[in-house]
């Protein structure tokens, strides 16, 4: 394949995937395409060298692995990390804002979203359902509208006259409300939010008892520029280091590998990572203990085999915009479409350090790319990664790495049509090296 279409493969993959629950499924079905098992956390586990599996937690959360042909406290643990979820709205558990001949519906702002840029957008709803089956028991399932369902207009100009100065300002509690449907006051009573779950989802209103519902950009992704050099998309952050990470692990020599590969991807980086399922969780150190223990380790050559680990994590990065020289930090602008970034932060906004920062420039250089180098401004916050969360829990030596993008937690990301390529082969020459 070439750069094209690998970053063609991306966009499509997250068009399918408007919220990290479809995401997490769609890449079930890439690991399922190459004979990955599930197994699950509640079962007694029989691993095989060389055998492929992968693990769900609570439906938005993955780890896929392949058992190496090595000792694992030869090799140990080959990890990329990455996140599935973005920053946007999530719907309220009692949507429903009538008045004004209108119904509105109530959103709670997720993570850290660039608010203006959600309005003006057809937008709509994806997510997952619980709900009681037949037999009595809670069963999930997703659901995605996929037409143009709500949106937000923005006030014009002439009601709004300094906003070209000042910016677009929006109330979070009172002003980003999404428009819904248009109603009479007779009609208000027979309006209910349920009654549209069931019709999308199938399932009888009486049984659904909760969902968790994202709100997403129906624009498709695109390429974009007079050479097409650029993609946009929404979700870049952190979509395309999980489809990085999940091409890099399905090729054919990293599916026959010495040392034990693992992929994770967690949900709720973008809150804080702060759950069952997060990265700040037992989710990951739990897998690879299991992988151990398959292997017959005792606790003492488990923590050899940590100790012998390293683990990339995989998450964008701030690309120069010529629009903003204030904005970045003048020895370390990085470029689009110039190569994968390791960032750097002395206080450990990052996890990178001397031998991990070097280690992600060598599979770089047997790669073949360039290696770009990222320090943020120092009167700006630094955002912060996975990565210093599983480097501090697991004691695994971490590197903090990502491709360059702009508009970062805008509902509409751009980035570069050669980087995602060169992303994956450096990430396959981190899974195939000694």
């Amino acid at each position: 394949m070439t750069a094209h279409q690998y970053a063609k493969d991306l966009l499509d993959f997250i068009d399918a995937s408007p919220s990290p629950w479809h995401a997490v499924a769609n890449l079930e079905k890439n690991l399922q395409a190459f004979d990955f098992i599930r197994v699950h956390e509640n079962d007694a586990w029989q691993l095989q060298t060389s055998g492929r599996y992968y693990v769900i937690r609570d439906d938005s959360s993955i780890i896929g692995f392949v058992v190496g042909e090595k000792p694992l406290v030869e090799t140990g643990f080959k990890i990329v990390g990455a996140h599935t979820d973005s920053p946007g709205f999530r719907v309220k558990p009692n949507p429903l804002l009538p008045g004004d001949k209108l119904l509105r519906l109530g959103l709670e702002i997720y993570g850290g979203p660039i608010l203006a840029s959600f309005t003006d957008r057809d937008l709509s709803l994806a997510g997952r359902i619980a709900f009681q089956n037949q037999n009595g028991k809670i069963e999930s399932r997703l659901i995605n509208f996929e037409q143009a369902l709500l949106r937000m207009p923005n006030l014009a100009i002439h009601m709004n006259r300094a906003v070209n100065e000042e910016g677009l300002k929006l109330n979070k509690q009172t002003e980003l409300a999404a428009i819904f449907s248009s109603v009479t006051e007779s009609q208000l009573a027979d309006a209910n939010f349920l009654d549209l779950l069931q019709r999308t989802a199938g399932i009888d209103s009486q049984s659904i008892l909760a969902w968790e519902l994202a709100v997403y950009d129906t624009q498709k992704g695109a390429f974009w520029g007079v050479d097409q050099a650029f993609f946009s998309n929404s979700q870049l952050d952190n979509l395309a280091s999980c489809h990085a990470g999940i091409s890099a692990l399905l090729s054919e020599a990293t599916l026959n590998a010495d040392a034990t590969l693992v992929c994770a991807f967690f949900d709720h980086e973008e809150i804080g990572s702060e759950s069952h399922k997060g990265a700040a969780s037992s989710f990951l150190a739990d897998i690879l203990e299991r992988i151990a223990c398959g292997a017959a380790l005792d606790k003492t050559a488990y923590q050899r085999a940590l100790a012998q680990s390293f683990m990339i994590s995989a998450d964008m990065a701030h690309a120069y915009q010529p629009n903003y020289p204030a904005a970045y930090e003048p020895n370390h602008k990085i470029y689009v479409n110039h190569g994968p970034v390791v960032k750097i932060n002395s206080n450990h906004r990052y996890a990178s350090q001397c031998m991990s920062e070097a280690k992600f420039v060598s599979y770089c250089q047997q790669a073949g790319v360039t290696c770009q180098k990222y320090a943020h401004r120092g009167d700006l916050p630094c955002g912060s990664t996975i990565g210093p969360i599983t480097a501090a829990k697991l004691g695994i030596a971490t590197v903090d790495a990502g491709n360059p993008m702009w508009a970062m937690h805008s509902v509409r990301e751009s980035a570069g049509a050669y980087d995602h390529y060169d992303m994956i082969k450096v990430l396959g020459c981190f899974f195939n090296s000694d």
